[in-house]
């Protein structure tokens, strides 16, 4: 047992599945040091790839708890996306042309992602149980009692709060009454298999491509290990209700790619599949909370699922890590429930669009995306429901710790990103040497579940004393650690980082230049509050409602 966890619970946090999703879950609590103890069925790694790839927002997110760098090291950076419809290319897509320090999107494979999460929830003193079938679970005002079998036997194990990580066919999300109706896509399919490929296009791994064809969509693309994976949505008439052999998928492959030279050898997976989508009604019920697949069916398109699912794992971490520490307000973990509840939704909905365009595309739709593609840079993205296929903009409009004072109608003018959205990245100088803001965000001054108070002068050479204030009337909660942005004049404000902006560079991102504001960057690197420097009582008031009392207060 754990020395952070009471003799009365086996942990403080149960997790239940050891998939990418309950691992990340697990490791994240680890990073902040949260006891925890995952539970799986499984009694060992699948062999083949479901999920397999990482978009550049899940790989933030990942790199701020430590774990983006091993799982980087076993995957293929990919740099194009190349788009063909019915044979004639599209404009091909950089898809490493965003604003991230993590711009290409890593392609590995569930396997190999779970055994490198395995190894460093090991590494961090993480436990792992498996061949244990959760079958029941019962809440009450201290914690959350699991009824677990194993090898024939039940035991029942404690924890003040359990994460329900166990994937599409969830045991507990029908338990807590949390269970939907999917909706089915009918009269199409997924053919899929992972083997080796030689064709007359590249086959370095730092490349996707994509064919629209006659009522269908297939996709290539880099599983580790030298494989490639080849998926095919397409109208099911005539196609066999049962997995494709490798000769059938070889001439499918040749068909559809244009290229009659194109070989599968050695497959390792060889799978079919139909469609339904879904989202639970919550993402919460008491002291459980869904993560992944528990609250979602997610569609194959964009390859969103796994990467939402990593977005939960975080984000339901850090919450979890606050309140067990007494850092936080009753409304931090609630506000878990609404933020992911109501993106999950949003999601769905894009992929269900994407989907529809995509597979039940007709003669007619088929003839305007033919005079499109040579007109219309990245149809490939619009197709396929989003032009963000690397998450950035994910973002929680409506989210409880959301407050903002910039909104008037003098903000319409400079607009910058308000409370929900991604705090951006930015070059700024500290000490004189070149850093970003993000390093100074991510568990600021070692605390994991620190949050960033951002403090820009506005290169108003007046602002020192206000922003002195606002460092000051956080002090009350250490959870706060504040950062000077100074495009003016330098001075200090106790020991906070100084970060010359004299070019500018932060202030423009962040849409204040010539104008003194403090924007506090939670855990996760979302905003929560923004305010004009000169109004500390409104930021000691947020503090309040969020962290509780205060300490000395």
């Amino acid at each position: 047992m754990s020395p952070t966890s009471s003799p009365a619970f086996d942990a403080e946090v149960i997790v239940v599945g050891a998939g990418p999703i309950g691992l990340t879950t697990a490791c994240a609590l680890r990073h902040h040091g949260i006891d925890c103890l995952v539970l799986e069925e499984r009694t060992e790694v699948r062999a083949y790839s479901r999920a397999n790839n990482l978009w550049a927002r899940p790989q933030e997110l990942l790199a701020g708890i430590g774990l983006r760098d091993a799982l980087a090291e076993r995957a293929y950076p990919i740099r194009l996306v190349n788009f063909f419809l019915n044979g004639t290319p599209t404009t091909p897509i950089a898809i490493d042309d965003v604003a991230s320090p993590y711009p290409r999107v890593l392609y590995s494979g569930q396997d190999v992602i779970e055994t490198t999460l395995i190894a460093t929830l090991g590494e961090r003193g993480g436990r792992l149980a498996r061949g244990r079938k959760v079958v029941a679970a019962a809440q009450d005002a201290a914690g959350v009692t699991v009824t677990v079998r194993h090898d024939g036997a039940e035991e029942r194990l404690r924890a003040r709060y359990l994460v329900a990580a166990d994937g599409a066919k969830s045991t507990l999300r029908p338990l807590l009454g949390l269970d939907f109706e999917p909706e089915r896509f009918e009269g199409c399919m997924n053919r899929q298999v992972d083997a080796k490929l030689s064709w007359r296009r590249s086959r370095e791994p730092d490349q996707l491509w994509f064919f629209y064809y006659e009522r269908g969509f297939c996709g290539v693309m880099p599983v580790w290990g030298g494989y490639h994976r080849l998926f095919f949505l397409a109208d099911d008439t005539g196609v066999p209700d049962r997995d494709p052999t490798l000769d059938e998928m070889q001439a499918v492959a040749r068909e559809v790619t244009g290229d009659e030279t194109l070989t599968l050898t050695d497959p390792q997976w060889l799978t079919h599949s139909r469609f339904q989508y879904g989202v639970s009604p919550a993402y919460a019920r008491g002291r459980v909370l869904l993560a992944g697949d528990a609250g979602h069916l997610s569609l194959p398109i964009g390859g969103q699922g796994m990467n939402a699912g990593l977005h939960d794992a975080v984000e339901v971490a850090w919450r979890l890590a606050m309140t067990l520490r007494g850092e936080a307000a009753p409304v931090v973990l609630e506000s878990y429930d609404a933020e992911r509840g109501a993106e999950h939704a949003r999601l769905s909905a894009q992929q269900a669009k994407g989907f529809r365009r995509t597979v039940y595309r007709g003669p007619v739709a088929d003839a305007a995306l033919g005079l499109a593609a040579k007109a219309i840079p990245g149809i490939g993205a619009l197709l396929q429901g989003t032009d963000d296929l690397q998450q950035l903009s994910v973002r929680y409009p409506e989210s409880p710790l959301n407050e903002d004072h910039l909104s008037g109608l003098a903000h319409l003018f400079r607009r910058g990103p308000g409370p929900g959205e991604r705090a951006p990245d930015a070059e700024v100088v500290r000490s004189g040497e070149t850093t970003s803001l993000f390093r100074l965000l991510a568990n600021p001054d070692g605390r994991t579940t620190g949050w960033a108070l951002l403090c820009f002068d506005g290169r108003d050479r007046g602002a020192g004393d206000a922003l002195r204030a606002a460092a000051a009337a956080v002090a009350p909660w250490p959870v706060v650690r504040p950062r000077l942005v100074l495009a003016g004049p330098s001075f200090e404000a106790g020991d906070a980082p100084v970060l010359s902006d004299l070019d500018g560079k932060a202030h423009g991102a962040y849409g204040l230049e010539g104008r003194p504001a403090v924007i506090l960057v939670r855990p996760d690197g979302h905003i929560a509050f923004r305010d004009a420097a000169g109004r500390p009582d409104r930021l000691a008031a947020y503090c309040r409602r969020v962290f509780g009392a205060g300490a000395g207060a």
